[in-house]
């Protein structure tokens, strides 16, 4: 008797944009797809259906976003037409109404609290592919390009979504709605106001290297700055248990991993959301210091969390991003200084100086107490390194303003910075604000702000030279990474100038990182000679570039 042919499993792709944040999103998705018996793979062009996970941040990012799709949409209709086309993240849980009608190729939409339900939403999606060539075929003989077809537009210049009409319509965001129902339109399940947080039970498939690993211990954002769309995309800050997230750090340690970074939109305001009798959020540096003071002993904070985790046994880094400054306290200061296993690296974006864009900008923060917190934040924590964020270019920012953010750059002497030109976001408070300046302005003095630092970084980078440093090696050094003279990240801000000294970078290295680089954001530490891959190590610095060192074993 002749066997019957065995049905292959649907076979999925993943394109993921933006931060670290977005990253465990996808993870979460690939790691829920493995569960449910889906293939994943590399070559998007060969995939049943593509999932692009998009940012929307600023407008460089929602414009990577776009591109993407589009793109995506071009290489369906080239080679593989069948193929279902999702869109997930924040781009969709932004502009939740405009994209059925704005993006008609994509066949679903899916939002935040979807991410652990992507399976269903995979079949949804191929199965409404189906229908709609189906509708496609029959209205061919009056228009050989579909309505909507990708080539219609170019991607390269997508429009930015917030000029575009919104849409009439389409259907609910109803997870059990068959895609029949609605053949010409998009599927959406996005919820408006999003609170799902994943947990240790949720399976998730990492995409870091086996020695880092980012752990998502809050989602959402509950401050007012006015420059800032996340709390209208991600929601309300929301913290998972401390026992779950050490749960999952435990289970992490035990799987070769040498570095927990912990993220949130804001990781100092941990636990707040989970104490008794909450009413509002917390935003000013006063009110935030006596709520923690009037927390029951056994509450959860940022600091019984760090303290939990560097007791775990185990050879590892404790990485803290994505701080705000008005939610530090003495007794943070006091944790990271006492916990031994938590990086000497402190990610504290201030955005700006001056007391006016502060005020303008919704940061709770004054001049003085930004400079009194990085004063203590220096003394008592030694061999500390600072990164910040400044934006240049804000509303109302005056050439004065500006220059007095040069100075501050030139006296705090960050180990660590980046500069974002102001991004015009709409549905933001800064968006409707009078005194815009051209983007030429704003280029013009993220340039003059690097350039300030620029000279900050390479004393900072000589000050290492002859000390011997623990780090953590990654990999071995392509000929191209020894040859890189520019690296910049939207997320962060342009983060490099050129490199004018890199003649010491001939031969074979090694790329590793210093307690003072977070992965993909900071410098690098190229090391001669032969280490073990994902491992600490000893090294010896013998020189540097502008932004990183060289050293030996």
């Amino acid at each position: 008797m002749k066997a019957e042919p065995t049905q292959r499993p649907i076979r999925v792709g993943v394109i993921s944009l933006g931060c670290a944040k977005n990253l465990v999103d996808a993870e979460v998705m690939i790691g829920t797809l493995l569960k449910d018996g889906v293939e994943i793979t590399s070559d998007t062009a060969q995939a049943d259906v593509v999932i692009v996970n998009t940012c929307s941040f600023i407008d460089s990012a929602q414009e990577e976003s776009v591109d993407t799709i589009l793109e995506s949409a071009e290489l369906r209709e080239a080679k593989n037409r069948g193929q279902g086309l999702i869109v997930s993240g924040c781009l969709p849980q932004r502009f939740r109404d405009q994209l059925p009608t704005l993006l008609p190729e994509v066949d679903a939409f899916m939002g935040i609290d979807q991410v652990a339900q992507v399976t269903d939403l995979v079949r949804q999606a191929l199965a409404k592919r189906a229908a709609r060539l189906g509708e496609r075929a029959k209205s061919e003989g009056r228009n050989p390009k579909a309505e909507g077809s990708p080539k219609s537009r170019n991607p390269k210049t997508p429009a930015p979504l917030g000029d575009r009409p919104r849409s009439s319509g389409g259907p609910p965001s109803d997870l059990g709605l068959r895609p029949s129902d609605f053949p010409s339109a998009p599927l959406l399940a996005v919820n408006a106001r999003p609170r799902y947080i994943p947990d240790y039970a949720t399976p998730r498939f990492r995409l870091t290297p086996r020695h880092l690993a980012y752990v998502k211990i809050a989602e959402g954002c509950n401050h007012p700055c006015s420059f800032c769309i996340i709390p209208r995309i991600r929601g309300s800050h929301r913290s998972r248990s401390q026992g779950d997230i050490v749960a999952e750090a435990k289970a992490l340690i035990a799987d070769g991993v040498k570095e927990l970074n912990l993220i949130s939109q804001d990781s100092t305001y941990y636990g707040l959301d989970l104490r008794p009798d909450r009413s509002h959020a917390i935003s000013a540096p006063e009110k935030f210091s006596a709520a923690t003071k009037a927390l029951p002993v056994q509450a959860s904070t940022i600091c019984t969390l760090i303290r939990e985790l560097n007791a775990l046994p185990g050879d590892f880094w404790i990485r803290l991003l994505y701080t705000h400054p008005a939610h530090w306290t003495d007794e943070l200061i006091q944790t990271i200084a006492q916990c031994p296993k938590v990086a000497r690296y402190v990610d504290i974006p201030l955005q700006h100086i001056h007391p006016s864009m502060l005020e303008r900008m919704r940061r709770e923060t004054s001049r003085q107490y930004i400079v009194d917190l990085i004063q203590r934040i220096r003394a008592n924590i030694p061999g500390i390194a600072l990164r910040t964020t400044f934006i240049v270019g804000f509303p109302g920012e005056t050439q004065a303003y500006f220059e007095d953010l040069l100075e501050f750059i030139r006296e705090a002497r960050f180990e660590r910075l980046g500069v974002f030109a102001y991004s015009r976001e709409e549905d933001t408070r800064a968006g409707k604000m009078g005194g815009q300046l051209s983007d030429k302005i704003k280029r013009k003095r993220r340039d003059l702000a690097m350039a300030a630092q620029h000279s900050v970084a390479v004393q900072v980078a000589g000050s290492f030279v002859g000390r011997t440093i623990r780090v953590l090696v990654e990999q071995a050094a392509s000929p191209a990474e020894l040859k890189r003279a520019r690296v910049s990240s939207w997320e962060h801000g342009l983060i490099r100038g050129q490199d004018q000294h890199t003649d010491g970078l001939k031969g074979r290295f090694l790329v590793a990182r210093g307690e003072a680089d977070a992965p993909d954001i900071d410098g690098r530490v190229y090391v001669r000679g032969r280490l073990p891959l994902g491992e600490f190590a000893q090294v010896k610095i013998v020189g540097h570039t502008d932004y990183d060192l060289i050293a030996e074993t």
